[in-house]
């Protein structure tokens, strides 16, 4: 199956989140210079744990301030959200092509959601040095993706090549 190969409908960031949960994002976005971010997008949270828009915005500010640690909750807990729009296992490690293959044309958007989210994951425990679960994930990602649109395939390259390096 080809992962770019449909429209995308029902984007995250164009759902609606509840009140003063956009006002909190735009505040942290203003208040990033002065180190001031971190408040309004845990108030963000604490109003809407479930919004992929505060959660994506978690993972950012926490990569970014080089937390890698919080940066990985806010992504799993992003995956988690996702995973149950979508008919997927709970486990990642159990997703397989006919999960994709037979999930409906309007949900293909969440689908590419969830494999990007799961890249980050991935990602995200490479700079964390858990090679193998990082190797194990884009293992995953290279094997649902065999034309690579998701782009796990060099990620996957570079994880065994510091495996051998720590070797």
């Amino acid at each position: 199956m080809d992962l770019l190969d449909f429209e995308a409908q029902g984007l995250y960031f164009e759902e609606p989140d509840i009140a003063g949960v956009k006002e909190m994002i735009t505040a942290a976005a203003e208040n990033y210079a002065s180190g001031d971010a971190e408040l309004p997008l845990l108030k963000a949270y604490f109003l809407a744990p479930e919004s992929l828009n505060v959660l994506i915005a978690l993972n950012r500010f926490y990569y970014y301030q080089h937390r890698l640690e919080e940066a990985l909750q806010a992504t799993l807990k992003a995956l988690a959200v996702i995973r149950a729009l979508l008919d997927f296992p709970e486990d990642w490690r159990n997703l397989h092509t006919g999960h994709i293959q037979y999930t409906p044309a309007e949900l293909l958007t969440q689908v590419r959601l969830y494999l990007f989210t799961l890249k980050a994951i991935g990602f995200l425990n490479m700079r964390l040095d858990n090679l193998a679960l990082s190797q194990q994930i884009f293992e995953k990602l290279v094997g649902l993706d065999d034309k690579d649109r998701i782009g796990a395939k060099g990620l996957l390259e570079l994880v065994v090549k510091r495996q051998d390096e720590v070797v």
